[in-house]
């Protein structure tokens, strides 16, 4: 009976000290050395709450094992989000057993049809399949149901990703953006992922000062070579959730205990729902149009619900807008295309006119209407770079992926909370019919954010897609001002051809390098402008080096 005392409590231990599940029971892997619980003594040995390990009196190892699901950190918009912390995870051990495989909810899910399955925040879910990208098939291990899961919902069990305050994917600006919102208290907080060091974490503080009011102070969590963390090199962790705990009991030098994690907002739904997930066309009858949004060139948008629970923005297309089958073609790839900085295009409804598009509801509307009449007027500065870079990260995708926009505008770019800016519309342009969006016949071609040889001779690219995002940011950082001022469409395309350009802006803060960027996204030469992996990198320096540093804490 004592054995067994002692075998749960050293089990116990084993959970605290490695709270990413680097352990099993029965098979301890501590760094490279191996303990087998058969091979003598309780347990086969005990591992210290500093990663220290005792083998039936043996010697002394001070080395301890690091997150097992932890990767390379890769930054940058190719795999499709600003940030991606890759992962491997075991999925056997000796002698060929399968791994049972838990993940635990992050959020509640209701079921949209058949074949998923609902669940709340904290269910612990074994895997059964994950063969599918998006969806996973799951045995809730309290209802013992069976079903599809997104698998955005869930994260490993004991993982890191498992935990309240850890935010993969977001960088700084956005660390502040959530971290701000006025139901947080002083002392909220998110650990994210470094954008300095792959190996590396940051800490994010909700804070108050007298004559500053609330802020965010940001820490450097660094990486120990035995796998541990520190803040403050007199105070070290084997692990984050220990560093965490930590400093949730005692601020040891921080602006503030670390009270609460930040609430975290539900991730993105690339599908409908499961069954739609492989298909795009769905019937009329399962979209309700509530109440009319605005309207556009080609047609109306409407907020809308499908099935009456699901929130969605509905675009109609008037009749003659495009070809059914044209239209048919560009959504296949529209739907196949992935990241946060796009909208999500979730269905069609294409039987008979209007063409319905159904895509993501981003609830504050376009960015152009958004800078106009909206809260956007008031955003400062750091938003407004905030903005222009999420636009380059979702443009770099595209460009990544040799998909072409074709009508890069503040219109079609869609705003949600906390700033969120997403890229809509993406390759439709292609598909429209209407002559009058034709280059030098229609009113309602968009010459002023049309690159010239676009215009001139219809040869649109990824750098005419360079000249649109400038004309953008001339709008971004004049609230919604209309491009060349004063002129009409056949003036502009005339006076670009003689080499004008817009000027710098007088009446509204905008430095000369950002100036200096515009020009060069409207270099007569398309091969001259830059990039647009260049374009995302420059502004997310941009909003690091204009902001407070880092804080260090005294040992």
């Amino acid at each position: 009976m004592g054995n067994k005392c002692c075998s749960k409590r050293q089990d116990q231990e084993l959970a605290l000290a490695y709270p990413t599940g680097g352990y099993k029971k029965s098979d301890y892997t501590f760094g490279q050395t191996h303990i087998n619980s058969n091979s003598g003594g309780v347990g086969g040995g005990v591992a210290t709450g500093l990663g220290q390990k005792h083998n039936n009196g043996g010697s002394l190892d001070s080395r301890y094992t690091p997150d097992p699901n932890r990767g390379p950190l890769k930054i940058g918009a190719k795999g499709g989000v600003d940030i991606i912390r890759t992962r491997t995870t075991p999925t056997g051990v000796p002698g060929g057993l399968p791994k049972r495989r838990v993940v635990v909810a992050l959020y509640d899910y209701k079921k949209r049809d058949e074949s998923d399955l609902s669940f709340m925040k904290g269910d612990r879910m074994e895997v059964i399949d994950d063969t599918e990208s998006d969806w996973w098939r799951v045995v809730n291990l309290s209802t013992r149901q069976e079903g599809l899961i997104p698998l955005n919902f869930v994260a490993e069990e004991r993982s890191v990703n498992s935990e309240d305050w850890f935010f993969e994917n977001v960088l700084r600006k956005e660390a502040d953006k959530l971290l701000l919102a006025e139901e947080n208290p002083r002392g909220t907080f998110l650990v994210r992922p470094s954008e300095h060091n792959p190996n590396g974490y940051s800490l994010s503080v909700k804070d108050w000062e007298d004559g500053r009011g609330y802020h965010v102070k940001h820490y450097r969590i660094k990486p120990l070579d035995n796998g541990g963390y520190y803040i403050a090199t007199n105070q070290t962790f084997p692990s984050l959730q220990a560093l965490v705990m930590a400093y949730s009991k005692n601020a040891l030098g921080l602006c503030h205990i670390l009270s609460r994690p930040c609430p975290k907002p539900q991730p993105q739904m690339w599908d409908l729902g499961p069954e739609l997930r492989d298909k795009y066309e769905i019937p009329r009858s399962e979209i309700q149009l509530v109440r009319k949004l605005g309207r556009g060139n080609f047609g109306e948008v409407f907020y809308g619900k499908w099935r009456n629970s699901i929130d969605v923005a509905v675009k109609t297309l008037r009749e003659g807008t495009m070809s059914t089958a044209a239209f048919l073609q560009e959504a296949a790839i529209m739907k196949k295309f992935r990241h946060n900085r796009l909208v999500a295009l979730y269905a069609v409804c294409s039987q008979e006119e209007p063409i319905y598009i159904v895509q993501e509801f981003m609830s504050k509307g376009s960015l152009l209407d958004f800078l106009r009449e909206g809260d956007g007027r008031y955003l400062h500065f750091e938003d407004l770079i905030y903005i222009a870079t999420q636009v380059a990260s979702g443009m770099e995708y595209l460009e990544s992926k040799q998909l072409i926009h074709r009508d890069l505008a503040a219109r079609n770019v869609l705003i949600g909370e906390n700033n969120v800016a997403k890229i809509c519309d993406f390759g439709l342009a292609r598909v429209i019919a209407d002559d009058e969006y034709c280059p030098k016949q229609g009113s309602r071609f968009p010459v002023k954010w049309t690159a010239p040889e676009a215009i001139i001779y219809g040869k649109f690219s990824i750098k005419s897609d360079v000249w649109s995002y400038g004309i953008l940011l001339m709008e971004l950082f004049t609230y919604g001002q209309v491009p060349y001022p004063g002129m009409h469409s056949r003036e502009v395309i005339e006076n670009i051809e003689r080499g004008f350009r817009m000027p710098k802006p007088t009446n509204h803060y905008f430095p000369d390098n950002i100036y200096h960027l515009l020009l060069q996204c409207w270099d007569a030469v398309p091969e001259k402008r830059p990039t647009f992996e260049f374009l995302n990198h420059y502004f997310e320096s941009f909003s690091v080096t204009s902001e407070v540093p880092y804080r260090e804490v005294q040992d």
